[in-house]
């Protein structure tokens, strides 16, 4: 008689099982795949990069989805040959042996994950460290100003050719809170220009929302991060890179785009109710359009720059260096 009350035994067979697992993976795997393709693949989910600096972050991502798979699998594998080969069934053993105290067992687990990690962490801190090199003299900087709830953008660029004014070294006051050592890297003459959004505003060419910053293709840009409120993050998707913009603390890092066309942007940064609607637009065009976009700024009356950041005391505004 069985044991379950019942000549027929509830154990389904394992076979069975397994095929039932294989159907409901492929059922997820297919039902949130819609968009998948073989072409994107090897992204693992990354746009496409537009910058010369975006491929040693896709490069990043890629080892590290590697890694996390050779290790899933050899973990999965390890379950699977204890679930098939130790299971009750099969051994007829009530209870089996128990092991204690197995000291290679213990310093394996124990050491591997460290070697995993360190790793890890030797790759990001090269490719971190790579990644917010600054170059002596950027051919632009543009000022990335973000408050609740859109984004500005000062263009610091000589855009009349007038290259005595402002005089060399002189800092107008809207941009007074950003640090000497990236003042002393403003291009001489640059009087600049503007832009500042509203979460209402539309990209001319797809229809998205928030404003437009235009930059030049194969050129390299500085874009130096400032808040007037909050902390928010400056994230354009296919540059895969993204940095926060912080009340006080100014970071800057830089990009060369390669490929021309509009691309979305966002905070990625919860900054407020309105966060959902800090969206905005970057448009890569030729350097010949870029010059041809800053003075169609500057003949709109957008001259000048914004307030770029909270006021801060020369000793507060200064107090960073370059190597922290």
């Amino acid at each position: 008689m069985s044991p379950y009350g019942s000549d027929r035994s509830p154990r389904r067979p394992m076979r069975r099982k397994l095929l039932q697992a294989l159907t409901a993976g492929v059922v997820l795997a297919t039902a949130t795949g819609c968009s998948f393709t073989w072409k994107n693949f090897p992204r693992l989910g990354m746009p496409s990069p537009v910058t010369e600096e975006a491929p040693r972050i896709l490069s990043l991502w890629q080892g590290s989805w590697a890694a996390a798979l050779i290790t899933g699998i050899l973990v999965w594998g390890l379950i699977m040959w204890s679930v098939i080969f130790h299971r009750r069934s099969r051994t007829k053993v009530e209870i089996p042996p128990q092991t204690r105290y197995n000291m290679p067992i213990e310093a394996l687990y124990t050491v591997v994950p460290l070697i995993i990690v360190s790793v890890f962490f030797y790759f990001t801190a090269r490719d971190e460290s790579k990644l917010l090199e600054l170059s002596s003299k950027p051919q632009h900087t543009i000022n990335v100003i973000g408050y609740q709830w859109s984004w500005g953008f000062n263009y610091i660029e000589d855009v009349d050719g007038a290259g005595a004014t402002p005089k060399a070294g002189e800092v107008p006051k809207e941009l007074a809170s950003i640090p000497d050592r990236f003042t002393k890297d403003f291009p001489a003459g640059a009087e600049g220009v503007y832009t500042k959004g509203v979460p209402g505003d539309r990209n001319e060419d797809t229809n998205n929302p928030g404003p437009t910053l235009v930059l030049p293709k194969g050129e390299k840009v500085r874009f130096i991060l400032s808040s007037n409120d909050v902390i928010h993050s400056f994230w354009v998707v296919p540059f895969l890179f993204k940095q926060d913009v912080i009340p006080g603390h100014t970071n800057v890092f830089e990009v060369t785009p390669t490929e021309e066309g509009t691309f979305m942007g966002k905070c990625a940064e919860l900054c407020g109710v309105d966060h959902s609607r800090m969206l905005f637009n970057v448009k890569v065009v030729s350097p010949e359009a870029y010059k041809a976009h800053l003075k169609e700024l500057a003949a709109k009356g957008q001259t000048g720059y914004l307030p770029a950041g909270i006021k801060q005391t020369d000793p507060a505004r200064n107090a960073e260096t370059n190597k922290l």
